[in-house]
Order: C-alpha cells, then structure tokens, then sequence
C-alpha cells in the first residue's frame, strides 16, 4: 500500500527512550485529507491518487468546481501521490495519518526551506576564504572566475553568490517515533525541511531503512 500524508511542521522537541537517552524529534500536524480523483494507466497513463488538504472558504469557482464532483467542500492544498497499480481510494474517502503511518515505519519528507536571502559564496556553498591579512586585497570572494585567454570563460556550475534557501528540500530515511490518531499527530525522529506552520509532503521512503 502506498503511504502518503500532508501536513504543518509544528515544531521540534525531544523525547527519552526506554534507556532515557534524548532523541531530537519533530512534530507534524498531518491531515486529514480527502480522496478527490483515482488516476488510472487506461485513462491518464499512471496512476496515482489526487487529495485536498485544509478547508479553502474563500475558493474560487473554477478552483472548487473539482470538488463538487465528489461532493467535498473546497480544499486549499491539492496534491497527487503515486499509488500501487489495483489500489482505489473511494472518492470523498476520509484519510487520516494513523491510516497511512504506524510507529517504526520509514518516510521522506519534502518542503519549502527557509529563505536566507542574497548571501555570499562562502555562506551559500561553504567555499574557503582568502588570505585575512593586510594587502591581501581578497578576503571573502568566489574565487577564480577563469583565465583570460585559455579557457576564456566561467564554466557551468561556478559557485557564486546569489539567493540561499526558499527551495523545495527532501529529508529522506526519517524514523517514525509516534503516531497520534485523534490528534492527528506524526512525531519524526530528526529535523524536516521549512518554518514552523510550513506545509510538508510525507510519503514512504524509498529507501527503507
């Protein structure tokens, strides 16, 4: 079955295990999500499972008409997970995290990162810096930007200032700690992607363990 949830990043704590050694954990506010469309190979050629996630009163027309079909109220976030081939969600069909994850099971994480604005070769890709002393004359910059004649230009994949950050970023391999189906809660072992309140993709790894 294929596993798959959305959610806010609610914060970072800790918990103690059963040897009281502290583990650093993350706590997501996931779902529920509603079931909106089952795409077929026949049809749409792959198959996946189209969801809404958190109520949207303010949607436009074109925007909820999608809903209507499947007699759901309009959702503010539309997402599609690949699905297993023979494997149908229900149309308005109600999914809940602790349908989807159990404790111990393994998942990859996508989100937008933090933005950090325009910052320097150093910060942005942890490059060396030049000498500090005087006369110098170059301390903090991106270093060589290529030879005049031979080759005459700056190669593809230079790394040089610009914007840090604002990204989609994918954490793989996290552990499952704790699931909380009447709260709606997944605890992660380990830290996800994005600001508190930041909206999360959760699907199964792809790597296992």
């Amino acid at each position: 079955m294929a596993k798959f949830m959305l959610g806010r990043k609610a914060g970072m704590t800790q918990i103690f295990d059963e040897e009281g050694i502290s583990i650093p954990v993350t706590v997501i506010s996931c779902g529920p999500l509603k079931v909106i469309q089952n795409k077929s190979e026949e049809k749409d050629g792959y198959i996946a499972t189209r969801v809404g996630y958190e109520d949207y009163k303010k949607a436009t027309r074109p925007h909820s008409g999608q809903f209507t079909k499947v007699e759901v109220a309009p959702m503010r976030h539309i997402r599609e997970f690949t699905a297993e081939d023979g494997e149908v969600f229900e149309p308005g069909q109600e999914l809940t995290v602790a349908d989807m994850f159990a404790e111990g099971d393994f998942v990859d994480i996508s989100g937008i990162s933090k933005g950090k604005g325009f910052q320097g070769a150093i910060k942005r890709h942890g490059v060396s810096r030049g000498p500090m002393s005087h006369g110098s004359r170059y301390h903090r910059g991106p270093g060589s930007m290529g030879s005049s004649a031979t080759p005459g230009k700056v190669f593809k994949g230079k790394r040089l200032p610009g914007q840090m950050g604002n990204k989609r970023v994918t954490v793989q391999n996290l552990k499952v700690v704790q699931v909380d189906g009447e709260r709606h809660i997944l605890v992660v072992r380990g830290s996800v992607p994005g600001p508190k309140r930041g909206l999360l993709e959760i699907k199964t790894s792809v790597k296992g363990k």
